[in-house]
């Protein structure tokens, strides 16, 4: 293997195990074989045009256009022209499956599912696009130490979508590959020149061993991939997890005196909230009676800039074996106590713990924390819920309408820092609020106008594909489009709370799930939610549902009419993520009481059609996509050889003794051209070795005169001698001085080295045979220019060529195969 095949093969590594960083980002991980696979076919590729060889830009085009061929087949076939060319369709179509995967990234939670076109396309393809820079850079322009940027592009865009778990895992195999490509591009190198620096024998006499500078790169590497790895370990200062950090919601400190500053949790919420499939995230069975309120929640968002909603920065302690009473709850109060037994899934990794609020108590393993403001647990030093199951024994309160609208006015400590709404805030917004709550004469009152105004008579929408929306006037255009999901919904009613003086936050968790036969329930990915909570003095933190269509209206929230009740069972949510609301756009049959008690039936969207067929399985795709490779490239072999062979025959030229120096590694002579030894010997002396490579290397620039004048219309005759040989091509191709003096000086060369008794050196005739491939090119038309090119006549000597060495072989062998069989048994003497 050459090195610079060698070089393409640890470029191809270097990419491949890069890319492993992207294995925790897509389930299954099959795609990794496909783009192994079709990587290797694009470097391949690239070593074979480099053998040719082509300009290098012409080399990375090839390379990109046998990608765009495997691509088309893959994931464009029916779009492409005979199912492999792209046209207008198959570009358009990769819009769309690049439009689609860039959707699919937002809806769906890490793994993904590879079932997605979009998401294999654009995992696939960058992969593709990577391996392609990477070669480019490393093996068709030798510097391998620009290559470590798409790499390190790569890398770092599966490290910022992955969880954090196994990041220094992928890190080492990103590093190893790309600090092993750089050792092979500098042994590549260093093989030029040879070992520059002798090391002290190891044994005593022996001959001092050449050390090579490669082993002092390996040891820097090593030490400098050991340091990369060691360090993040180290107990260094900390720098703060910014708007863009990775923030696992995890504060620093242990024990009862730490602190956490969580990132909003509402980033992953919309992207739940959109999945083309439910996934379960947790399985859970409760001793309660009314599973319509069994919301599970997970944090409190109770800091409000006017822009969003995120949770504040609170001490953590160790977890009481009793939780505290929650924060104004009265004794006289209704309430019973409920046990729930939660499991969650093995992919579900979230730093907060889910849990019905407000909890009594909790029984977990592992290292989780309490947050006794919200009354929330969180995961200390890495811990998560993934595959975690524990009990929770949580309060059912249970107030009725006329114990909260008699409740107290809240004290300072509450009414203080949770009814702040920054001056930044719209004036719409407050305005609005009071619009909707005239002639309310009490928070209640308020709060219950508010429910009704967003979920019953406003006229919003419930829609998952409106986007959360940044900036101060975000609620304003909320108010305004009347069209958004529950983040939209919560965060208005909370803030128009607030503009009323009513101490309101968010909460982010669960609508309540789906019950199963077994008598368990199952909670999924679509029923993730946020809603807000109100408080009460007396009752406390309490829940209120303005999203229409998702979970539960609250009994309290409804007035108490004969022969009503609020059902049980809640309200189905799994294609809640798909569009907007039916109900909430229909109301004309459905009367505004009707709506409250859950007596109206909306609409389910039905889900994504599957697909007609299935489609053929990859690698059978592959096999196509390279026969097709094949048939595309055949006619060019003609090509393809000829360039070849006047590359190697011309590049020897370079190597003759008193000829230019040319690339090291290049063939010195061509095969089959051996130098006229016979002659030689003939003189009465011993070849001398400078005197063969001279010959070799002025024969193959013969060979190629002649099969250049073949190429252009004329053809070789074996008769004549070299003087006569080059008359005849003077002649026939009508060519003038100085063009006629280089073929004459090329066949005077030639007469030397067969029949002089000491040929001396010629140097420059690689130039007098471009010298006339140019002339002649420019004496002939545009169709001999082009056949000479495409189709050369002298390409037939490949043939000759196979056919020789298959009658060498042959010979060869019959000549073994005899041996063998006349071979005398041992100890048998001739005659």
């Amino acid at each position: 293997m050459s090195t610079r095949a060698r070089l393409a093969l640890w470029a191809w590594a270097a990419t491949l195990m890069t890319a492993c960083a992207l294995l925790p980002l897509v389930d299954p991980a099959t795609w990794i074989v496909q783009a192994a696979m079709l990587l290797a076919v694009q470097s391949g590729v690239g070593v074979l045009l480099r053998r040719v060889p082509l300009a290098r830009p012409l080399t990375v085009a090839a390379q990109s256009l046998v990608a765009l061929l495997l691509l088309t087949l893959l994931f464009a076939r029916q779009q492409a022209v005979a199912g492999f060319v792209p046209g207008p369709e198959a570009f358009q179509h990769f819009a769309d499956l690049l439009q689609q995967g860039s959707d699919d990234v937002a809806r769906y939670a890490i793994p993904a599912p590879l079932e997605s076109d979009g998401i294999r396309l654009m995992v696939v393809g960058g992969v593709l696009v990577v391996g392609l820079l990477v070669d480019a850079l490393a093996v068709t322009f030798r510097s391998a130490a620009p290559a470590g940027l798409p790499l390190l592009a790569l890398y770092s865009v599966a490290a910022g979508l992955s969880d954090g778990s196994a990041d220094w895992l992928w890190f080492l195999f990103a590093a190893t590959g790309y600090l092993m490509l750089l050792l092979a591009e500098g042994r590549e190198r260093l093989s030029q020149w040879g070992r520059v620096f002798g090391g002290a024998p190891r044994t005593p006499g022996g001959q001092p061993r050449p050390l090579a500078p490669v082993r002092t790169g390996r040891r820097i590497g090593a030490v400098a991939l050991g340091v990369a790895l060691v360090v993040p370990l180290l107990p260094l200062p900390a720098i703060q997890d910014g708007l863009l950090g990775r923030g696992s919601g995890v504060g620093s400190g242990t024990g009862d005196g730490g602190t956490i500053s969580a990132v909003n949790p509402l980033v992953s919420l919309r992207d739940s909230l959109n999945v083309d499939e439910d996934r379960t995230v947790m399985v859970l069975r409760t001793s309660s009676d009314n599973l319509s309120d069994m919301y599970l929640r997970i944090v409190s968002l109770d800091e409000f800039d006017g822009t969003t909603w995120k949770p504040g920065k609170r001490q953590i302690t160790a977890v009481p074996d009793q939780l505290p009473t929650p924060p104004g709850l009265s004794a006289d109060i209704p309430r019973s106590e409920v046990r729930t037994r939660i499991s969650a899934a093995d992919w579900y990794a979230q730093d907060w713990l889910p849990m019905p609020y407000p909890p009594s108590s909790v029984s977990v393993r592992g290292n989780w924390r309490y947050e006794p403001v919200g009354m929330a647990l969180v995961g200390d030093h890495g811990q998560t819920t993934r595959g975690a199951t524990y009990e929770v024994t949580s309060l059912d309160v249970r107030p009725t309408a006329e114990q909260l609208a008699s409740a107290p006015k809240a004290p300072e400590s509450i009414r203080d820092p949770y009814t702040r709404v920054p001056d930044s805030l719209p004036a719409v917004v407050a305005r609005t609020a009071r619009e909707v709550t005239r002639g309310a004469t009490t928070d209640y009152d308020r709060a219950v106008a508010l429910q009704d105004y967003f979920a019953v008579n406003g006229g919003f929408q419930y829609d998952t594909e409106v986007e959360v929306g940044s900036g101060p006037d975000a609620i304003a255009r909320f108010l305004r489009d009347k069209q958004g999901f529950c983040v939209h919904f919560s965060f208005a009613m909370a803030a128009m709370a607030r503009t009323l003086g009513i101490p309101a936050r968010v909460a982010v968790g669960f609508a309540p799930g789906s019950p199963q036969a077994d008598g368990t329930v199952a909670v999924g990915l679509k029923d993730a939610h946020a809603w807000p909570e109100l408080y009460f003095e007396g009752v406390g933190w309490t829940r209120f549902e303005p999203t229409p269509n998702r979970g539960t209206t609250p009994s309290y929230t409804m007035p108490d009419i004969p022969g009503s009740s609020v059902p049980d069972v809640p309200r189905s949510t799994q294609s809640a993520g798909v569009g907007p609301s039916a109900s909430a756009s229909s109301g004309a049959g459905c009367s505004v009481q009707d709506k409250k008690l859950d007596a109206c039936s909306g609409a389910v969207p039905a889900g994504q059609a599957q697909r007609d067929g299935a489609a053929p399985p990859w690698w059978q795709l592959l096999g196509w996509s390279l026969l097709g490779l094949g048939l595309l490239a055949l006619p060019l072999l003609p090509m393809l050889w000829r360039l070849r062979r006047r590359s190697v025959r011309l590049a020897s030229a370079r190597h003759a003794p008193g000829g230019r120096p040319g690339r090291r590694g290049e063939r010195a002579e061509e095969p089959g051209a051996q130098a006229p030894e016979v002659t030689v010997r003939e003189a009465g002396a011993a070849p001398p070795p400078d005197a063969r490579a001279a010959a070799g290397h002025v024969l193959a620039v013969w060979r190629e005169l002649i099969d250049t004048a073949w190429d252009y219309g004329i053809p070789p005759d074996e008769a004549l001698t070299p003087r006569g040989t080059a008359a005849r091509i003077v002649r026939l191709g009508r060519l003038q001085e100085p063009v006629a003096a280089s073929v004459h000086r090329v066949a005077g060369a030639v007469e030397q080295v067969l029949y002089a008794p000491r040929p001396r050196a010629e140097a420059g005739l690689a130039d007098e045979v471009r010298r006339l491939r140019a002339a002649l090119r420019s004496g002939v038309g545009w169709s001999t220019r082009v056949r000479a090119v495409v189709a050369p006549r002298s390409a037939v000597r490949a043939l000759w060529d196979a056919a020789d060495r298959w009658t060498a072989l042959r010979t060869r062998w019959a000549g073994r195969w005899t041996a063998l069989v006349l071979r005398r048994p041992s100890g048998q003497r001739s005659g």
